[in-house]
């Protein structure tokens, strides 16, 4: 089998310098359980990861001769098959999975943010071609992380499909906290994709009703509900929103990381989403307090969580008239950040910053550089930052 491989000639080449699958995983950027199933032949792996591989293992070019030598013989042998029926070993996990329904692949993706979104999505596509139809609730949790995923490539038009999905999955699910998630993480998506207010709105009032016995639920239900209202013009309701939100915030143990990604929510992300709703509020300086705890409790290898928190803190900061801070700030984020980690989602952020300081001081020098780097949209693969001029335009 060409996958086993060349699984087993990257784990001899790792044991050979003498590297953990945790210490190779955090040079070339993958998640080490991903790695893991490479090594032992249930993933492909990818060109991509040949590459680093040799890099970091100092193996000049012999695991992408590898896995380019596997991936050739593979196209001859079974050039119409699919990726599950294409390796034995995922056939049988798959027909277990049918059969008894006791493997979730979804319940491996609690280290997902750790993996950019263009490695990530070609890894839940092939989860979700393993995944039976009869585990709507597994189904549901795959397609809303797609749907996330695609949002955050650019890929806004191609997510709402997705989001439409992941919503009547969910509903089949017949699992109120999960129906309640999938509807408060679109509504929240949603603002970033510009869709329509009133319908967002609709969305986490449904997530709210669904999800009242749920405790991770019903943060995201009033904080996507608060978001929204604040988007609205509703100050008054968005701010009775956010009274809501830290009310149960504060009576619940939220823990530091998540043990399902759906339904319940790590402080930080808590933090975030009340900063956030605070720079809508024009309360920038409680937001600073907010995000600043926020980016305490967020994981270090999460880089594009980390850059989130860190545009809504500069959001904050604009928003508390520190518009040259605010600034530098996001510069610096996106400027420093990989080209593989920027997002839909974080240039959305960033263009928030933009509008307020341009609101603050409209003769701002550095909004223009700010301005630049936006334009420039990384995330749809076009440009590094800092290089040169590009016809891609920001849309706005």
């Amino acid at each position: 089998m060409a996958e086993a491989a060349f699984g087993a000639q990257l784990r001899q080449c790792r044991q050979a310098v003498g590297l953990s699958l945790r210490q190779l995983a955090g040079r070339v950027g993958y998640d080490h359980s991903y790695l893991s199933q490479v090594e032992r032949g249930q993933r492909p792996g990818s060109a991509d990861l040949a590459r680093l591989c040799d890099r970091e293992l100092g193996t000049e070019s012999r695991l992408t001769a590898a896995f380019e030598q596997g991936r050739s013989t593979a196209g001859r042998l079974q050039p119409a098959e699919s990726p599950v029926a294409a390796d034995p070993l995922q056939a049988a996990w798959h027909e277990l999975v049918q059969s008894f329904g006791i493997v979730d692949p979804a319940a491996e993706l609690e280290d997902f943010r750790s993996v950019p979104p263009g490695r990530l999505l070609p890894e839940l596509i092939m989860d979700l071609r393993a995944l039976p139809a009869s585990m709507p609730t597994q189904v549901a949790r795959l397609t809303a992380l797609i749907a996330l995923t695609l949002t955050g490539l650019g890929q806004v038009h191609a997510a709402r499909r997705w989001w439409h999905t992941a919503r009547t999955t969910a509903d089949r699910s017949a699992e109120p906290p999960v129906r309640s998630s999938v509807r408060a993480l679109e509504a929240a998506s949603g603002l970033a994709e510009r869709r329509p207010l009133p319908q967002l709105l609709e969305l986490t009032e449904e997530a709210l009703a669904l999800g009242r016995q749920s405790p991770g639920c019903l943060l995201q239900a009033h904080a996507a509900r608060a978001q929204v209202l604040a988007e609205l013009g509703r100050g008054a309701e968005a701010h009775r929103a956010l009274q809501e939100l830290l009310s149960v915030a504060d009576v619940l143990p939220v823990a530091s990381t998540t043990n399902d990604w759906l339904t319940d929510w790590a402080s930080y992300q808590v933090r975030w989403a009340e900063g956030r709703i605070c720079a809508r509020l024009g309360y920038g300086g409680a937001g600073c307090v907010l995000l600043g705890r926020a980016l305490e409790e967020c994981p270090e290898t999460w880089l594009g969580e980390r850059a989130g928190v860190e545009l809504g803190l500069a959001e904050c900061l604009a928003v508390d008239g520190e518009v040259a801070a605010s600034v530098a700030l996001a510069l610096r984020v996106l400027v420093e950040l990989p080209d593989e980690w920027h997002t839909y989602y974080l240039y959305d952020a960033a263009e928030r910053v933009l509008n307020v300081v341009r609101a603050q001081e409209p003769g701002l020098t550095a909004a223009w550089d700010l301005q630049e780097v936006l334009r420039r949209q990384v995330y749809l693969g076009g440009r590094r930052v800092g290089t040169g001029s590009s016809a891609l335009q920001w849309q706005g």
